[in-house]
């Protein structure tokens, strides 16, 4: 993916909002680690009820395999992130979903160490996934998960134009 920018998750949520509305694209958000904040971020954006779809937070390993299809094994995996974006896809209608899941810290989850953060991105039937590894402390570990999806989030709308 792309490297990150320099720019606040309001700046990124509002770019995200003006593609989505210009093409007419419905996204969605699967968040674990982020509790939310995605999610968030993209609903207080200037039009958010004509593009956003909605958001499950799947904070819990029993809520990601039951209710999201994850396949049984490790939740901070590429098989996970995979399989919550596609059910999201199917489950809010969305023509493009971000998922996220990692190890927040300051312990490690699923023998990843904290910071090691799972993505992907569900696009039309095709599925992309990457990891990312963050520095510092569960906040900071935090910002850079939220900053990351958003900016993935902002580069396929902004194909898009």
């Amino acid at each position: 993916m792309d490297e990150p920018v320099d720019m606040e998750p309001e700046q990124l949520a509002k770019e995200i909002s003006e593609g989505a509305d210009r093409d007419g694209r419905r996204i969605a958000v699967v968040e674990s680690l982020t509790g939310g904040l995605v999610s968030s971020d993209l609903a207080a954006s200037p039009g958010s009820s004509e593009w956003f779809r909605g958001g499950v937070t799947a904070y819990d390993r029993t809520t990601k395999h039951g209710v999201l299809g994850v396949p049984d094994g490790p939740v901070v995996a590429e098989p996970a992130v995979r399989a919550m974006a596609e059910k999201a896809a199917e489950m809010f209608g969305a023509d493009l979903v971000i998922s996220i899941s990692g190890a927040g810290g300051p312990d490690p989850q699923d023998d990843q160490p904290p910071g090691t953060v799972w993505f992907a991105i569900a696009e039309n039937g095709s599925t992309d996934a990457w990891q990312r590894r963050f520095p510092g402390e569960p906040p900071d570990i935090l910002k850079a998960t939220r900053i990351e999806a958003l900016n993935a989030l902002r580069g396929r709308v902004m194909m898009e134009s």
